[in-house]
C-alpha cells in the first residue's frame, strides 16, 4: 500500500477533494445539498495566492450517488465564490459571489448539477462578500444572508440580506432584492467585526440573521424587518462564534441545530485569537436560538496549527447529519500550509444525532 494511500486513509472521513498546499491554491467554502432524487451534490472553491480569487473564482461540483461513499467531480467553473447550494422547485443553484469582494452572483442546473447555467450577475455593485449560508423561506420570500465590505483592510462588515419571492425567476437580477447595510454596532456588548449571517425563522415567527462574531465566541442577532430594513438585537454567548457556522430547525426534535469550532479549556491560551482555533468540531442545539448546549464532539485534533475541521456545511438525513467540511490535515505534501489554508474537502456523517450517537 502506497504512502499517498495510507495517509489518505488516515483523513477522518471521505475525501471528496485534495489540493497540495504547495500548489498555493486552498480549499475553502464546502457546501453540501441533499437532492429529492436522493443524491448528494457538494462544492468547494479555491482560495491563496495560488488561485483566481481576486479576479474570477473558481467553485467545483461533486455528486454522489451511494450516499457520500464515493463522489465524482461533475464541474469546475469560474466566476463563483464564497457560494452555497440549494434546491428550489426542482432546480439546484449555486449563489455566492463572482470573486472575493466582487457581484453578488447565482447560477442553476437543470439536471442535479451535472450541467450548469452561466452565471448571472444580480448587482454591479461590488464589495461582496458571504460563505456557504443557508436559505430561509419567510413570508413568501427566499432569504439569504450576504455582508458588504468597504475598501480597506479586513473587518468593518455591513449586513445586508438578499430576497426574491417564492415563485420568481432566480435567475433574473429583477427577481432581487438587496436591503440595507447594517455596520456592526457600536453599542455591542463585544467583539470587533460581524460576518457570515444565518437567516433563520426564531419559534415567535421572526426571521433574524445570526452571525459570526470575530475574535470572541459570541454571536450576533439581527432581526430582519423586511426585505430592505435589518435591526440589531443582542449578543448571545456562543461556542465556537468567532468561526463560520450553519443552524438549521430540526422539526422532529423541535431544536434548533449547528456544528461549531468552541475553544475547548486546553487550547483556551492567553493571546491565542478564537477565531483561529478550529481542531475541534461539535454538535450544539438550541431549543430558542439563544442557549446552545454542546451536545458531543464530532471530530477533535490535537494540533491547533495545521489541522482544522471548519465551515462545515450539512443537511439532516433521517436520524443522521450529513456534512461537507473544509478540512487542514496530513497529506503527502506537507500537510496543510496552515489550519485556515485547507487542503482537503471531506464528507461526514454525524449518525443518530438527536440522541448522542447512543
Amino acid at each position: 500500500m502506497s504512502l499517498l494511500l495510507l495517509l489518505a486513509l488516515s483523513v477522518p472521513g471521505v475525501v471528496v477533494d485534495h489540493v497540495p498546499a504547495p500548489g498555493r491554491a486552498y480549499v475553502g467554502s464546502p457546501s453540501i445539498v441533499i437532492l429529492k432524487t436522493g443524491a448528494y451534490v457538494a462544492s468547494h472553491d479555491l482560495f491563496g495566492p495560488g488561485s483566481s480569487q481576486n479576479t474570477s473564482a473558481v467553485t467545483r461540483v461533486f455528486r454522489s450517488e451511494d450516499r457520500g461513499a464515493t463522489w465524482v467531480r461533475t464541474a469546475e467553473f469560474n466566476d463563483q465564490f464564497w457560494s452555497n447550494l440549494f434546491e428550489h422547485r426542482g432546480r439546484l443553484y449555486l449563489m455566492g459571489c463572482t470573486y472575493e469582494y466582487g457581484q453578488p452572483v447565482i447560477r442553476s442546473s437543470r439536471d442535479g448539477g451535472k450541467t450548469w447555467s452561466e452565471a448571472s450577475v444580480l448587482s454591479e455593485e461590488t464589495g461582496c462578500h458571504t460563505a456557504p449560508m443557508p436559505v430561509a423561506e419567510w413570508k413568501g420570500r427566499l432569504w439569504r444572508t450576504y455582508e458588504w465590505h468597504p475598501d480597506g483592510p479586513w473587518g468593518f462588515f455591513e449586513s445586508r440580506v438578499a430576497s426574491a419571492p417564492l415563485g420568481a425567476d432566480l435567475m433574473q437580477p429583477a427577481s432581487w432584492t438587496f436591503s440595507e447595510r447594517l455596520p456592526f454596532p457600536a453599542n455591542a456588548e463585544a467583539g470587533q467585526h460581524w460576518l457570515e449571517g444565518n437567516a433563520i425563522v426564531a419559534r415567535d415567527g421572526r426571521l433574524l440573521n445570526i452571525l459570526r462574531v470575530a475574535n470572541v465566541e459570541k454571536a450576533a442577532i439581527v432581526e430582519i424587518r423586511d426585505p430592505r430594513r435589518l435591526e440589531y438585537r443582542k449578543m448571545i454567548n456562543f461556542p465556537g462564534g468567532a468561526k463560520k457556522f450553519t443552524i438549521r430547525f430540526d422539526r422532529k426534535s423541535g431544536k434548533y441545530w449547528t456544528l461549531s469550532n468552541p475553544v475547548l479549556p486546553e487550547f483556551d491560551k492567553p493571546g491565542v485569537n478564537p477565531a483561529q482555533v478550529r481542531n475541534t468540531l461539535a454538535l450544539m442545539s438550541s431549543p430558542d436560538l439563544e442557549t446552545w448546549t454542546t451536545e458531543r464532539i464530532v471530530l477533535r485534533h490535537p494540533d491547533v496549527e495545521k489541522h482544522a475541521f471548519q465551515y462545515v456545511d450539512w443537511q439532516f438525513d433521517g436520524d443522521d447529519l450529513v456534512v461537507a467540511s473544509r478540512t487542514a490535515f496530513l497529506d503527502g505534501h506537507g500537510g496543510a500550509h496552515r489550519a485556515h489554508d485547507a487542503n482537503y474537502l471531506t464528507f461526514h456523517r454525524v449518525e443518530r444525532f438527536r440522541s448522542g450517537g447512543q
